[in-house]
């Protein structure tokens, strides 16, 4: 079920904004604790955003999760109107090219509407987190890889590709990253990584609109880079 956008955010808050979608991996190969642990993750992530005065006002996020087909669960919303008890039961296949493109739809959505109401907003993020092999449509897997590496080619997105466990096609990942290796969770440390990323969101909203994004990707704890 989606959550619908709530455009007077932008005419109340005209900060700049630092969009953040989260594109996560919900098949049936997720279940038990890689689901809870990555629920539970986003969960802090959240937190640290509420709790970061220059994060706070600035950083929007959406969730967009993935398996046999893709579904938007979080509109893109500011802290206070994120939905903080959402429920995830992974079942189905790894519809990776599908949750990529629902992504980048509504990140452009996102994006008109801070065009429309005159709202500044620094280079998107898209987190791309998955433990499997994309099984979904052939032609929406690269249509979704063309239409990230096109957007991280122009400077107008940011990637986090991350393979959770031993298992996640890092090939395909790296597909969706040109330039700069996927991730691999060590374990299932989604804390230490949101805890990373909401920092690098705080940075980020210190910076000047428009520039290139102040990211320190040396200092990811709990990933390994490969």
């Amino acid at each position: 079920m989606a959550f619908d956008i709530r455009a007077d955010d932008l005419v109340e808050n005209p900060t700049p904004r630092v969009p953040v979608s989260l594109c996560i991996d919900t098949s049936g190969s997720m279940a038990g604790d890689k689901i809870r642990e990555l629920i539970e993750g986003i969960g802090l992530f959240y937190a640290a955003i509420d709790e970061d005065d220059d994060a706070h006002d600035s950083a929007e996020v959406c969730v967009v999760a993935f398996n046999s087909g893709a579904d938007l669960v979080q509109d893109f919303a500011s802290i206070e109107g994120l939905r903080r008890d959402v429920s995830i039961s992974p079942s189905g296949l790894t519809h990776m090219g599908e949750g990529v493109n629902l992504a980048l739809d509504t990140l452009e959505k996102r994006k008109s509407q801070y065009s429309d109401t005159g709202v500044l907003y620094y280079q998107p993020w898209l987190v791309l987190m998955t433990d499997g092999q994309p099984n979904g449509d052939r032609a929406a897997l690269e249509r979704a890889i063309e239409r990230v590496t096109s957007m991280v080619d122009s400077k107008k997105l940011t990637v986090f590709p991350i393979g959770i466990g031993s298992d996640a096609d890092l090939d395909v990942l790296g597909r969706f990253s040109p330039g700069r290796p996927p991730l691999r969770l060590q374990g299932l440390n989604f804390k230490e990584f949101f805890e990373w990323l909401s920092k690098s969101v705080s940075k980020v909203s210190q910076s000047m609109p428009g520039g290139e994004p102040p990211i320190d990707f040396g200092s990811i704890r709990g990933i390994e880079d490969l």
